[in-house]
């Protein structure tokens, strides 16, 4: 039998999640969009300010209204993940997303855990592959599925793994973002003939 995705994403509230892989933004926003219907709170993306890439509004907008995103630029790794622990504590914000790019120590891990806890939000960590946390509730893989056979062309086609899950199975879907809607919708596998 297969588990809806719907029975683990969005992940679990009060708690930090993981995420890497060249899919990884597209289901930040995918949970930034989820999060931000079900809450009236704002979303906050922190990020390291060395980082050349820009979040562009009009790249995101089909996910998440741009006024109800605040973007962070920190100074460093620490600075950043000092931001997520009190924005994620203070019961402001529904969700914060870190983007790092060095791994998250245990005790780090840990104190983002509490934070989210008591302010009742949720954390994403956008991670280069292979730099987890122990204290992560849930990891996730993503990445885009190419079809070279498919008639009607869709960029948004991709994989979602669970490849850690501290209170369940692990399962993997191909998932399809409707801008229209704003949902995640699951994708039936082909049958091979």
């Amino acid at each position: 039998m297969v588990e809806n995705l719907s029975s683990h994403f969005p992940p679990q509230n009060a708690r930090t999640h993981e995420v890497w892989g060249p899919s990884a933004p597209a289901f930040a926003f995918a949970l930034a969009a989820y999060v931000r219907h079900k809450n009236a709170k704002t979303v906050l993306w922190a990020r390291e300010a060395w980082q050349t890439e820009q979040i562009n509004p009009v790249g995101f907008s089909s996910y998440i209204d741009p006024q109800n995103l605040l973007i962070a630029q920190a100074a460093s790794h620490v600075d950043v993940l000092a931001t997520a622990e009190e924005a994620l504590r203070s019961g402001r914000v529904a969700l914060v997303i870190m983007e790092l790019s060095q791994p998250i120590g245990l005790t780090e891990g840990r104190r983002l855990q509490l934070a989210a806890q008591e302010g009742d939000a949720m954390g994403l960590c956008l991670l280069p592959e292979g730099m987890g946390s122990n204290a992560a509730q849930t990891r996730w893989r993503c990445s885009p599925v190419f079809d070279e056979t498919a008639q009607h062309r869709d960029s948004t086609l991709q994989r979602w793994e669970i490849i850690k899950n501290k209170s369940g199975t692990l399962r993997t879907w191909t998932v399809r973002w409707d801008a229209q809607t704003r949902r995640i919708n699951v994708v039936s596998e082909a049958p091979q003939r």
